[in-house]
């Protein structure tokens, strides 16, 4: 029996993972120049125009959680147990917009934020890094920044409104509410008693 020689190119295991690879990498790089397919009604505008305000609302919700959780960690004095569990139910409430924000991003077809940068790229609402914050300034600024938060949420509505939107406002509705409460606890809180007219 005479022995048969193969002229078949001998493929190994690695050369194999190496093919996958590179055609894998080669789809990703394709699928990434490829555009984003909108599955909306609403068109690609909207979807443009409210992923962009959505996004920096969702800049604002990041940066108004940290601080909150921040002061929630370092309040101190004797109003302490109330601080600390005021701005913890603060930080909870506000966390709990995040993931509905951003899956409405997606659901227009738009991206959404991707890192701790690109939240810096976007946030209006300033970082606070003080080694040390009165309560009483700890009150007032995040009053202030759940107002700005508020301010932020009705320009996002008003763009909705552009591109009826409802689902869009309906959530922005909500967020509103949230937001002017916490503002409306902050102020509350950091009256004085001499003041408050009892």
């Amino acid at each position: 029996m005479a022995k048969s020689t193969s002229t078949a190119k001998k493929v190994t295991p690695t050369t194999t993972v190496k093919k996958v690879t590179e055609k894998t990498i080669e789809q990703a790089k394709n699928l990434r120049k490829a555009p984003l397919l909108f599955p909306t009604d609403l068109g690609e505008k909207a979807s443009k125009d409210i992923s962009a305000a959505m996004n920096s609302v969702l800049a604002d919700v990041f940066a108004l959680y940290l601080k909150t959780k921040n002061f929630h960690w370092h309040v101190s004095g004797p109003h302490f147990r109330d601080y600390h569990l005021m701005f913890d139910d603060h930080g909870t409430e506000i966390f709990a917009m995040t993931d509905p924000i951003a899956e409405r991003v997606r659901k227009l077809g738009g991206t959404t934020l991707r890192s701790i940068g690109h939240i810096s790229k976007l946030q209006s609402i300033k970082d606070n890094d003080a080694d040390f914050v009165e309560p009483s300034d700890m009150l007032a600024e995040l009053c202030q920044d759940n107002i700005t938060l508020t301010s932020r949420l009705r320009a996002a509505h008003d763009i909705c409104g552009q591109y009826n939107d409802t689902a869009t406002a309906s959530l922005i509705e909500e967020w509103i509410n949230q937001a002017e409460q916490r503002a409306w606890f902050l102020f509350e809180t950091s009256r004085k008693s001499d003041s408050s007219g009892h």
